[in-house]
């Protein structure tokens, strides 16, 4: 956890806890269900929860506000990001069944009051957000159209409010393809290991989502 704890100097005592649980459930977790490859559990601070945690160098959460993790997986990003916006509320989402069952269960065993969880295709939610997230679950024009209709009527109103995409690589084609306003941020501005030479955040506002050259309805 000294990875997480150099970039986050400021986490609180109970904040560092929660990080180091969190690891210590993970790992019991993926022994059962795997949540990521095996082969990478030796990488989990620095791939799986400092990356989650990249987020947080494009954005900061307002307290109150609601954020929707979309295809989380074991918890990724969101968990990290509960861990650091305690003050934010979290909804993950996933179509399945047992990983969101570990997730269910790493929360409570932290105590991040702050976080649900569903097993839902992001598709069928109904409830809206301030803030989407998601580490790469496909291509930004596929992946856009299934939240597009889940933000507040506060983000449509907010220039920070919309989706932040954990992706890798270039993405000037894929963006393109999108046809949406994208503003990229690179983890290497912020983080030094090798891992983040490629990886991005990509932020498409809630109120400024353009498809083919016309503006979508977002709220």
């Amino acid at each position: 956890m000294d990875i997480l704890f150099r970039y986050f100097p400021d986490l609180t005592p109970r904040q560092r806890e929660q990080f180091q649980q969190l690891d210590h459930e993970f790992r019991g977790w993926n022994e059962r269900v795997n949540l990521i490859a095996r082969t990478d559990v030796d990488n989990l601070a620095e791939r799986h929860f400092l990356h989650s945690l990249g987020i947080a160098k494009a954005v900061q959460f307002p307290a109150g506000s609601t954020v929707l993790d979309v295809g989380t997986g074991g918890g990724l990003p969101g968990l990290p990001l509960a861990i650091l916006f305690p003050e934010v509320e979290f909804h993950l989402i996933d179509s399945i069944g047992k990983k969101i069952k570990a997730v269910q269960d790493m929360a409570h065993a932290l105590k991040l009051h702050n976080v649900t969880a569903e097993q839902v295709r992001a598709e069928q939610v109904r409830s809206k957000f301030d803030f989407v997230v998601s580490r790469a679950v496909t291509r930004l024009a596929n992946f856009h159209p299934w939240i597009a209709q889940r933000y507040t009527a506060t983000a449509s109103t907010d220039e920070s409010h919309g989706l932040y995409y954990l992706k890798g690589g270039d993405l000037t084609e894929e963006i393109e393809e999108s046809g949406l306003v994208a503003t990229v941020t690179n983890l290497s501005d912020f983080f030094e290991e090798e891992f983040f030479d490629t990886k991005k955040v990509v932020f498409v506002p809630a109120n400024k989502a353009i498809s083919k050259g016309k503006r979508t309805n977002n709220v």
